[in-house]
């Protein structure tokens, strides 16, 4: 066996070389076929014309993907100041709890508002040929912000929850007022005839923006509780009650944001019934300038627990 091997690996062909098959498993490379040609013979040929149809194909194609990426980018700094001036808006809204005057607070804040909807014309008008879905994820992070925003007023003004429909009532525009909203609905056939534009929030975008809202509803309880508004949490936790129980029946089945805010509604909603027992139960025993302090002890304590947990 050992005189076979010797003999197979002396093996060569009738011009003395080792075998290709053999020369690769030694460690030699295959030459290719444009290899036997001259350098400067393989770099010599004819130059690509321009003016052929698959070139001005690839052309066109080139700057349909720029234009595309350059809209996006323009949706991405529209949604980045939807979402400032949003915030903003709600920063302003919970001074509403220590100010004097309630109607001042909320006339500036939509004042605030309808700047922010100027930006959304502005997507609108950009998206206007466009499919809103291809463009969603650009834009879906100011929309959220600016429902949470508008939730929040009506709470305050209301104490119910505001409707998608009437979120997309806001959001139609017109060139006859200067961008103010136009709250008569058309079609989509008359919005281009009388240069109408709008944005729709989709159902997504609208159930993330409420699931946002019981955060600041939560905060917005505790500030009350320290200024001494009695009324105000429990009429906080009814309303988170009623929207856990909302979201609980789509429970596992909705998209996977909504589920994950889930959790962080079950919080805000346990702060806020743990500050309404210590009002109903000890409520009389703690001075109106404490409960503040009271509460963000009681806050803390839930914090570390499930931080544990």
């Amino acid at each position: 066996m050992h005189i076979f091997i010797t003999l197979a690996a002396g093996v060569t062909t009738r011009n003395g070389k080792t075998p290709r098959s053999q020369e690769n498993r030694s460690g030699g490379f295959r030459k290719r076929k444009h290899d036997n040609f001259p350098h400067n013979q393989r770099r010599e040929g004819k130059d690509v014309n321009s003016s052929s149809p698959v070139m001005l194909a690839f052309k066109s194609f080139q700057q349909e993907l720029d234009a595309r990426h350059d809209k996006y980018e323009r949706l991405v700094k529209l949604s980045r100041d939807i979402t400032v001036e949003s915030k903003r808006t709600i920063f302003l809204l919970h001074r509403i709890t220590s100010a004097p005057d309630m109607e001042e607070i909320l006339t500036e804040s939509e004042v605030k508002l309808d700047g922010v909807r100027q930006k959304i014309l502005q997507v609108a008008q950009e998206l206007s040929v466009e499919d809103m879905h291809q463009f969603h994820r650009a834009i879906t992070t100011g929309l959220q912000e600016y429902v949470e925003a508008v939730s929040f007023q009506h709470f305050i003004k209301t104490r119910s929850l505001i409707s998608m429909d009437e979120i997309n009532k806001q959001l139609i525009f017109s060139t006859e007022d200067n961008g103010k909203e136009n709250k008569t609905p058309s079609s989509d056939a008359q919005d281009k005839q009388c240069g109408t534009w709008r944005l729709k929030i989709t159902p997504v975008d609208y159930l993330l923006g409420v699931a946002d809202l019981t955060g600041e509803l939560m905060r917005m309880c505790i500030n009350s509780v320290g200024n001494g508004d009695i009324d105000t949490p429990f009429e906080v936790s009814q309303f988170l009650r009623q929207v856990y129980d909302g979201f609980s029946f789509i429970g596992n089945t909705g998209p996977y944001e909504v589920s994950k805010k889930l959790y962080t509604l079950k919080q805000s909603l346990a702060k806020v019934e743990n500050a309404c027992y210590a009002l109903k139960v000890r409520g009389s025993e703690i001075p109106k300038h404490m409960l503040a302090d009271v509460f963000s002890v009681k806050t803390e304590m839930i914090d570390q627990e499930e931080g544990i947990s």
